[in-house]
């Protein structure tokens, strides 16, 4: 690598240090791909995910298979990204776990969409809080679609008593993009807030990913008896 490359991935990192948010999304990328890739110009493989995903998230959201035929993306490339969505994940969900869920809902949808967001299958997940409505466990009860499994409430039920949780926020997501929830969404809901509240458990919330948007049947006011 020569100088001249050096010399640009230096005044990438010095314009990220003086204000992450100036880099455009190719840039970042690029600034990113520069740790997997060390000496090769990344400039035109970052333009290039970009143009062939769509988006800076949609890059993430790849999956090895769908990276490795992208020109000068190798199986390093693919496994780097997704440990950095990994990471993303995980950094979010710490923060969901320090803050109260009803304080800070931000926190927790910000883990819902960075666990779910993005996923090409549907997902249920149920959140367990104790009685500071902090957060004990997350679990993920199933993959595929949810209203097609009638065991859900009594699964909700079972989770939340073996994890002595007084409270639990159900989330999934819709691949299709759109977080509107379904008759179904709702039937769900319905259904797992009933047999929760036969052992004094809260459903605080059910949160539905889409594609850069979430939608909350708390705030929406579709929950019954929300705290």
């Amino acid at each position: 690598m020569g100088n001249l490359e050096q010399g640009h991935r230096g005044r990438l990192r010095e314009r990220f240090q003086a204000g992450p948010k100036v880099l455009p999304d190719y840039e970042l990328l690029e600034l990113l791909l520069t740790f997997a890739i060390p000496r090769r110009d990344v400039k035109p493989l970052s333009k290039a995910l970009l143009e062939r995903f769509g988006s800076f998230k949609a890059v993430l959201d790849a999956s090895p298979s769908e990276m490795k035929v992208i020109p000068g993306a190798g199986k390093g490339t693919g496994v780097f990204l997704g440990a950095l969505r990994s990471a993303v994940e995980r950094y979010m969900a710490g923060r969901a776990r320090e803050s109260d869920a009803l304080t800070s809902p931000e926190a927790v949808a910000a883990y819902c969409r960075a666990a779910l967001e993005g996923l090409k299958n549907e997902v249920f997940e149920v959140i367990h809080l104790n009685v500071r409505n902090r957060v004990l466990h997350m679990e993920r009860l199933s993959e595929g679609t949810i209203d097609q499994t009638a065991v859900y409430p009594r699964r909700v039920v079972e989770g939340a008593l073996g994890r002595h949780a007084a409270a639990v926020i159900l989330v999934h997501n819709h691949p299709s993009g759109d977080p509107s929830p379904s008759a179904e969404d709702r039937a769900i809901t319905r259904r797992i807030v009933a047999a929760a509240r036969l052992v004094d458990v809260n459903v605080l919330d059910h949160v539905v990913v889409g594609d850069g948007r979430h939608f909350s049947f708390r705030e929406a006011g579709l929950l019954p008896d929300a705290p």
